[in-house]
């Protein structure tokens, strides 16, 4: 539970950094908390499309990664970077993304940093 936590808190910081870098990704809120806050429930909502309906997507497109030799998938990211926009403002969240394209490079940004905070963190030892 604890590292689900602190994977769920990541996702929030690499969203906020796709918000401070894409022109197009906004963030409202009154507050700091409230900002904090938003960001927290959105890394739920991203994690949740990412863990749902991704893999109906990937399955769906199965052919079409192939033909472009896996570079569809960075359309597919970009799709549910938007879906998690579209969500998140249905439910009020205080998170909007405007279109693809702010979308596609916040799906960029999202996922670099995810790989980058993945290398910096500790790893559990493997049993022998």
């Amino acid at each position: 539970m604890m590292r689900f936590l602190v994977r769920l808190v990541l996702t929030a910081l690499a969203l906020w950094l796709a918000t401070a870098i894409v022109g197009g990704i906004h963030l409202y809120g009154d507050s700091v908390l409230e900002r904090f806050l938003s960001l927290v429930l959105v890394a739920l909502v991203f994690t949740l499309v990412n863990t749902f309906v991704k893999p109906i997507i990937m399955a769906v497109g199965c052919a079409l990664y192939v033909l472009t030799l896996g570079l569809f998938g960075l359309v597919v990211n970009a799709l549910m970077f938007w879906l998690t926009g579209w969500v998140s403002e249905q439910l009020s969240l205080g998170f909007f993304v405007d279109g693809f394209w702010p979308a596609f490079w916040g799906a960029i940004i999202v996922s670099l940093a995810m790989w980058v905070m993945d290398l910096l963190s500790p790893r559990k030892p493997v049993a022998e």
